[in-house]
């Protein structure tokens, strides 16, 4: 597929805070047409935090991103965006050794790849377990392209009240 920074440029540059319905908090920053950098609040996972995560990004229709993305954990993300709307849906694909250890990628992943690796080819892998969940955008700003201080520490070093902020 080809893309033209005109087909994604409405969600480029775009930082989120959103909470599923389940309740995981999660914060995303678009940070060019091939690149995000994200931060989970709760959930699962909740204190894991990933910088430069190589995406597919793809316009579906105007104000319709989908983001989709392997990471070296073996899990597997597709979230649909729809920013005007504040809306999105999410669904995770996480193997069985993220499932029965989600403490293990609670960090800074980029600082652990070769474990990340490691812990994936040692899995189990199978059953995947899939969480899928619309959310609520709270929060969104736009930050411009390649801003690496957007996302730039866990979630536990940011100030109180950081993931409550919201606008309309």
């Amino acid at each position: 597929m080809t893309r033209t920074p005109v087909e994604v440029a409405g969600i480029v540059g775009r930082h989120l805070i959103y909470t599923y319905a389940n309740g995981w908090q999660y914060e995303m920053y678009v940070k060019n047409a091939t690149t995000i950098d994200y931060r989970i609040h709760s959930g699962m996972v909740g204190g894991r935090w990933v910088k430069d995560q190589k995406v597919d990004l793809a316009a579906l229709a105007p104000d319709v991103y989908a983001v989709s993305w392997t990471e070296p954990t073996g899990t597997s993300v597709c979230v649909t965006i729809m920013p005007e709307r504040r809306r999105l849906r999410g669904v995770i694909f996480f193997p069985s050794w993220v499932h029965e250890h989600p403490e293990r990628t609670v960090l800074f992943q980029n600082d652990h790849l070769e474990r990340m690796r490691r812990y994936r080819d040692d899995g189990p892998t199978y059953p995947v377990h899939v969480v899928a969940e619309f959310a609520d955008i709270t929060f969104v700003e736009s930050c411009g392209t390649d801003d690496d201080t957007v996302i730039d520490r866990p979630p536990h070093q940011l100030p109180a009240g950081y993931a409550d902020r919201r606008n309309p």
